[in-house]
């Protein structure tokens, strides 16, 4: 028999990570293949299915961060460790680690941004021998929507971390200020060959790469995730379509000088 591309397989619960009163990561069981970037389809049954990025990788599971945003990932957060949700995928052509390796990287993620994007962190705050140094500059709204607070405190151990907030109350320890304000500050060892990764918002992104070439990064050296109204996962309902380019089959992850033309 064939194997249906939209038939998903149960997924069992292994741990429910509280990050925000809206965010959450679900540890779900996983034997297989993915990178950082991909995303999987999650569903439940009469209520639909959404794309997720992974924002976790294990021998057995993966993380999916989950924002409740609407029917279908309301239902999810009803759903506890042992429970069970449907997945397909994984999906789209993720972060290649080699295509980091070896080189001074840097990271920088806005909100929600942060999740696929976070096991590339999570690889090199473990291999820093692998590269010739690493930054990581991650904004939030508040100290109350920050995502992976924990992580943050062994990342700061192994790379220089900017964690910034749009706002804060006096007694937040995070810098305030928007995450392009730091790019001019940054002290590169060779900006010319030094990699870059940008996720977050659309007006994040597109201002954040345009500092970064403003201090001399090639647009080369540059990679995007540009998640667009991802539906199926497998390039046929056209959702996702820009031009004649299917994010979640040529994407999410792009190189910035394919991604920037990809105007919505």
């Amino acid at each position: 028999m064939n194997h249906n591309e939209y038939l998903p397989f149960r997924s069992e619960i292994k741990e429910v990570i509280r990050h925000t009163d809206i965010e959450y990561t679900f540890r779900m069981a996983y034997h297989g293949d993915v990178k950082p970037g991909q995303f999987f389809e999650v569903s439940i049954p009469k209520f639909g299915e959404a794309p997720i990025s992974v924002s976790g990788i294990r021998e057995d599971s993966v993380d999916l961060t989950i924002r409740r945003v609407g029917k279908v990932t309301g239902e999810i957060f009803e759903r506890y460790q042992g429970d069970s949700l449907f997945l397909r995928g994984p999906y789209g052509n993720g972060f290649e680690i080699e295509n980091f390796r070896g080189k001074e990287l840097l990271v920088i993620a806005g909100g929600t941004g942060l999740s696929p994007v976070k096991g590339v962190v999570d690889y090199f705050s473990s291999h820093m021998e692998e590269t010739k140094g690493m930054t990581l500059i991650a904004g939030f709204k508040t100290p109350k929507d920050i995502l992976f607070l924990e992580d943050f405190g062994k990342w700061k151990q192994a790379m220089e971390v900017i964690l910034t907030v749009d706002c804060a109350d006096d007694d937040t320890a995070c810098q305030i200020g928007l995450v392009t304000q730091y790019i001019p500050k940054l002290k590169l060892k060779n900006k010319e060959e030094t990699t870059a990764i940008v996720v977050g918002p659309p007006a994040m992104m597109r201002f954040t790469t345009q500092g970064l070439l403003d201090i001399g990064l090639k647009e080369e050296n540059i990679w995007i995730s540009h998640e667009r109204k991802m539906c199926c996962g497998i390039g046929k309902c056209g959702h996702c379509k820009i031009d004649d380019t299917y994010v979640c089959l040529d994407g999410p992850v792009f190189p910035f000088t394919k991604g920037r033309k990809l105007l919505d």
